[in-house]
């Protein structure tokens, strides 16, 4: 009965010595899976704010663009020699029937409302940026359209459950390219939040959205010392009416409990 004795005190004492004991496979798997992970999101982040090149081969598909959008965008616009120099707005309004009353709502500025999660705020939410968001790569996806696409971009497409379809083949007949297929996916983004915005903004009723996105640039540089020096005009993209689209897994109360609060606080 000695020895057994012996041998567990032999192993504490080895235990409080401060020598490192073997991890259990479980602990591996998880060491090794995490430093895995940390590996690819820092190549990922890589590629992303890269020049673009065949590297991006590399990770298939929109699988990049689908890992660091939203949570993990990178821009570095913010430095020279080309800073940010322009805001971004994007503005929602609706078609709303009721009894057989068809009625226009006003524009609500979606940009305003989250904006004013940034004030005060050392740890502004994601959803501060969404509209913003939204703006900025609708409008520089629309920049790489043709004249003839843009003019089809800003007819009406709600008619129907294939209004979608329809629409990205009229875009298709002036020009199939990749451009159509980058417009039609940030226009679907675009088009789904407005639909949230229009649910929180105007009940159930809601049967068609608008939404207008546009860049304003700042005072020029040259002109910064000029008291009556006014901003450029804002250059917008005129986008027609649009049907409703609800993605899986969005939530009219969640999102209106959020959006309203904004909307209240910026003074619509």
């Amino acid at each position: 009965m000695e020895e057994p004795k012996k041998l567990d005190t032999l192993a504490m004492e080895a235990d409080q010595s401060g020598q490192r004991r073997p991890l259990s496979k479980v602990k591996r798997i998880v060491v090794l899976g995490a430093v895995l992970f940390t590996a690819f999101h820092v190549f990922a982040t890589f590629l992303w704010i890269a020049p673009a090149s065949a590297l991006r081969d590399l990770i298939p598909g929109n699988a990049l663009q689908s890992y660091m959008i939203p949570m993990f965008g990178q821009s570095w616009s913010v430095f020279a020699p080309e800073p940010i120099n322009g805001d971004y707005r994007l503005q929602v309004r609706a078609v709303m029937t009721s009894d057989g009353e068809t009625v226009e709502t006003e524009w609500v500025d979606a940009t305003a409302a989250e904006l004013t999660k940034h004030m005060r705020n050392l740890f502004p939410p994601r959803a501060a940026m969404s509209a913003n968001d939204v703006a900025s790569r609708l409008k520089n996806a629309y920049d790489e359209l043709t004249e003839e696409q843009q003019a089809t971009v800003a007819l009406g497409y709600y008619k129907g459950e294939d209004w979608r379809d329809r629409m990205e083949e009229d875009l298709r007949h002036y020009k199939d390219d990749e451009n159509v297929t980058n417009y039609m996916q940030i226009e679907r983004i675009a088009t789904a939040y407005s639909t949230q915005v229009a649910y929180a903004m105007w009940g159930e009723d809601v049967t068609e959205v608008q939404f207008l996105a546009s860049r304003q640039n700042v005072v020029p540089y040259a002109q910064r010392n000029n008291p009556d020096a006014e901003r450029p005009a804002a250059s917008t993209v005129p986008v027609g009416w649009r049907g409703l689209i609800e993605e899986p897994g969005q939530s009219r109360e969640r999102f209106a409990e959020v959006f309203l609060e904004g909307v209240e606080r910026s003074g619509q």
